[in-house]
């Protein structure tokens, strides 16, 4: 049966192009964030080591709002996590605003657990778009939505430069942009069809436990590999921007690297999901980590800004490969009355190693070494050790017996 003779897929593509959008204005808070939350937090922060702490603190947020939000959505409906979400991202930029107008580190950081909120309810927009779509489609809605990123690399960006210096207080004018990017994304989720949660029943009815779900090889592959594409990513993102302005680079310069880094975080998401459907998505993960080591070895090998460059466009890509294929492995090895404690239990998961590899990124950057340039090359060689684990996770799965997987 071909993907447009499904009923449900037209409710599926609707539900994508709402949500590229939704990916595209209200994900262009994160590359904002993401560049200037460690410059900002150094500026307040009286230890360089606490520099990006504040960002630490919005994976941590992601974390902890990851499980209540899953819930609500299984209860309510995708409409209004996401609402929440947006909700939560609007008032950590108005509290992270009034931190950098009174100079205040701990307010400003504190506010990083609100936006933590938007964070995680925007880690669900891969999962909603493969709620109403086939098995066929599902990468591609999944892949698709990821795609909505690329506006959001191209616009986070310059949002940067337009905004961080457009006040007396530097960077205030790009917390209170954020406030706006937030409140326009409550008008898009208007759109958004959803369907209808899935109740629970009793029994088989009810689906696994959370136990019984993690005896599952394909779920424990897919999480150890979305895992360690997304905490890898964090780990180098969160101390570029730091790196490259402390060999000497401008500001402006950081937020062109980190420009460039979300573009090839989700430009190839237009062909991702065919490249899964056509190679397998075992091979696409282990294609991801592969290129996230060749970042590694690219960053390891200068510090020109070419070095920056294409370190991060490789970490982009890397991320997308393996953190796509790991979202299509999940999504089709539960059922929908286990999708709130699945997704929700994997997000926690996956953003409480992402809260580490932001914590150890600062320490790494600013505490390891006697430079700049050790502190990166510190950054980029703890990546080793999470590839070798994630790589190890996908070859036993693939040598496994098929009807074992």
């Amino acid at each position: 049966m071909s993907v447009t003779s499904l009923p449900n897929d037209s409710i599926a593509r609707r539900n994508m192009w709402v949500l590229v959008a939704a990916q595209a204005v209200l994900g262009a808070q994160m590359p904002v964030i993401f560049t200037i939350g460690g410059l900002a937090g150094s500026q307040l922060a009286g230890n360089p080591c606490w520099a990006t702490l504040p960002i630490s603190l919005t994976v941590i947020g992601s974390m902890l709002w990851a499980q209540p939000l899953s819930a609500v959505m299984q209860r309510w409906g995708r409409r209004v996590g996401f609402v929440v979400g947006a909700l939560a991202g609007a008032a950590g930029a108005a509290v992270a605003a009034y931190g950098l107008y009174i100079g205040s580190f701990a307010v400003f950081s504190a506010a990083s657990l609100l936006t933590g909120g938007y964070m995680s309810a925007q880690g669900f927009y891969r999962f909603a778009a493969a709620d109403a779509a086939s098995e066929a489609f599902r990468p591609k809605a999944i892949s698709g939505v990821m795609a909505g990123g690329l506006a959001s690399a191209i616009f986070g960006p310059q949002l940067v430069k337009l905004t961080s210096q457009a006040m007396v207080v530097p960077f205030l004018g790009s917390y209170l942009t954020v406030i706006a990017l937030n409140l326009a994304g409550l008008f898009l989720f208007g759109a958004l069809k959803s369907t209808r949660p899935a109740v629970r029943g009793t029994g088989a009815a009810a689906g696994r436990t959370r136990r019984e779900l993690l005896r599952d090889p394909a779920i424990i592959v897919a999480m150890v590999c979305a895992t360690v594409s997304y905490a890898l990513m964090n780990l180098v993102m969160t101390s570029s921007p730091l790196a490259v302005v402390g060999c000497g680079f401008e500001t402006s310069d950081a937020a062109n690297i980190v420009s460039a880094h979300v573009l090839a975080m989700y430009a190839p998401s237009f062909v991702t999901g065919h490249i899964i459907a056509r190679l397998g998505v075992e091979k696409v993960i282990a294609l991801g980590l592969l290129i996230l080591a060749g970042s590694g070895a690219v960053a390891m090998s200068g510090v020109n800004l070419e070095n920056f460059y294409i370190a991060l466009i490789l970490l982009g890509i890397g991320w997308n490969f393996g953190f796509i294929g790991a979202t299509s492995m999940l999504a089709g090895h539960h059922t929908a009355a286990e999708r709130g404690t699945m997704q929700g239990l994997n997000d926690f998961v996956v953003f409480g190693g992402v809260s580490m590899a932001s914590f150890a990124s600062g320490g790494l950057m600013n505490c390891s070494g006697g430079s700049v340039q050790a502190g990166w090359s510190a950054v980029n060689m703890a990546m080793l050790p999470f590839l070798v684990l994630a790589g190890g996770a996908l070859i036993w799965f693939a040598l496994r017996p098929k009807e074992t997987r």
